[in-house]
């Protein structure tokens, strides 16, 4: 009774309307938690340095650990995901989001920060993001790009608010006392994550699509265990476990698609090469701006600043590349942003002034606006939609790589000679050479593409008749597939 009285309130839910906007909603206010979170970290850069008297590679460790689980963190995601849904995993990630920086404020040493604040807060931060971002791909199908730019003004929100919330905290009552009350914030996850109700296949679901690829595997163990192979038992069992091993890894890091998909290819190395450089400027502006004289509060300022402009100019960008004009070229409008970003800058070496450091937050704002926007759009444009957790898997881990390895290896630099500018020179460095590749990369890609189809058209060289016929198969079957009801589950 229970059971019919459940499948009785699963009704039918239109995507792109209803309920998907409250979804919507919440994915604003998680990504502000969760991705906007690791941008206040620069206003304890100091205080941090001070009392456990560390230096600036040793304090990096901190931030770059946090976000390189926040991305990297995703192949467990997507199981999670897959097993209990992107509820219970959002829930999930609130949880621990808030137990990591509740312990943080007890920490003794600043290697315990790394275990508290950095892989618990960061595992805690990628489960409630990586599963709102999947969730958001489902409820949105028309208006997807738009969607996706909408909640990515969470990060701006958040940008422009932990900063600002970080420095009166910090001067109130401490950075121990601070990082307590940031744990009991990031508990909102959890709130965030009940309103994500699970959307289901009505013809299909997903456990039973699960069984038809387990029968096989099991069926052939039984016919080897009842044809008396009894000394090969071990070995046959291992066998099935190595299969499974690689089934699994296949599944949950699309290492098909990094090998067969060229597009995708070249997007997952071109934004890991980028991610090497992307976190510099937020790690350290704050301290090369108080290094160079400038007060506390106003260095803080510089990173609100980022993300208010970013609150109007993301939303304006998922806009223009949700138009029909950029559809299939949002690599090449993404990868104008990285090259922004990259030459803003040499802003910074010219000048440490505040009023030079104000124009070069405007002119960063607004290229990593395109930056934030495009991300897991264009991801969403190379890969398809029921591939896109395992793709978002790989994609994530790989670029969580750079993520942390970068901005230690600055601050080392940094650390020998007593020298801020190479910084941005390294940002730069990393953020040009990635936008020219993915650039030029898919330009070359996509001609070589259109000569290929060319030389087809040359060789089958068909009458106008069969050319007609031929043309119009295909698309009847692609538009059957696309006609599929959705329930959602309460």
């Amino acid at each position: 009774m229970a059971q019919g009285e459940a499948a009785g309130h699963s009704t039918a839910k239109p995507q792109d309307q209803g309920w998907a906007w409250m979804v919507l909603l919440a994915a604003v206010v998680l990504q502000g938690l969760t991705l906007g979170f690791p941008c206040c970290i620069g206003v304890f850069f100091t205080d941090l340095q001070h009392e456990f008297q560390a230096s600036n590679s040793q304090t990096s460790w901190f931030p770059s650990i946090m976000v390189a689980v926040l991305h990297g963190g995703g192949p467990l995601c997507s199981i999670l995901v897959k097993r209990f849904g992107c509820r219970f995993v959002v829930m999930l990630g609130g949880l621990l989001s808030g137990l990591g920086m509740v312990s943080s404020s007890f920490c003794k040493s600043i290697s315990q920060l790394y275990l508290t604040a950095g892989l618990i807060t960061g595992l805690g931060s990628c489960f409630s993001f990586q599963a709102g971002v999947t969730v958001l791909g489902y409820y949105f199908v028309r208006w997807r790009t738009l969607a996706n730019a909408v909640a990515s003004t969470g990060v701006s929100l958040g940008f422009t608010l932990w900063p600002l919330l970080s420095q009166y905290l910090l001067d109130e009552m401490g950075w121990r006392n601070t990082f307590l009350i940031f744990g009991g914030v990031l508990l909102n996850c959890c709130v965030c994550g009940a309103i994500m109700r699970p959307i289901q296949l009505a013809s299909g679901s997903i456990p039973q699509s699960a069984k038809p690829e387990e029968e096989p595997g099991s069926r052939a163990e039984e016919a080897q265990l009842s044809n008396g192979a009894s000394p090969h038992i071990p070995t046959f069992q291992q066998h099935t476990r190595r299969t499974k091993c690689f089934q699994m890894l296949q599944k949950y890091l699309a290492f098909d698609i990094f090998c067969q998909n060229k597009g995708y290819q070249i997007y997952t190395i071109g934004v890991t090469w980028m991610m090497m450089g992307f976190a510099l400027p937020h790690v350290y502006l704050v301290p090369y701006a108080i290094h160079n004289g400038v007060e506390e509060r106003k260095a803080a300022l510089l990173i609100s600043i980022i993300g208010f402009i970013n609150i109007f100019i993301r939303p304006l960008t998922g806009l223009l590349s949700g138009h029909r004009v950029f559809t299939g070229r949002r690599i090449y409008l993404f990868s104008l942003a990285v090259l922004l970003c990259g030459l803003s800058n040499f802003i910074c070496v010219i000048s440490a002034e505040f009023s030079v450091l104000i124009l070069y937050c405007v002119i960063l704002s607004i290229a990593m606006s395109g930056v934030g926007a495009l991300t897991f759009q264009v991801l969403m444009d190379v890969v398809e939609m029921d591939r896109f957790s395992s793709a978002l898997g790989l994609f994530t881990i790989l670029e969580s790589i750079t993520l942390l390895i970068g901005p230690p290896l600055t601050g080392l630099l940094v650390d020998i000679t007593s020298d801020f500018h190479y910084v941005f020179y390294n940002s730069s460095f990393f953020l040009i050479l990635a936008a020219l590749f993915m650039g030029l990369s898919f330009c070359a890609l996509e001609k070589k593409n259109k000569l290929r189809e060319a030389s087809k058209a040359h060789l089958d060289n068909p009458s106008r008749y069969q050319y007609s016929e031929m043309s119009t198969e295909p698309k009847a079957e692609s538009q059957s597939p696309s006609a599929v009801e959705f329930i959602t589950s309460i």
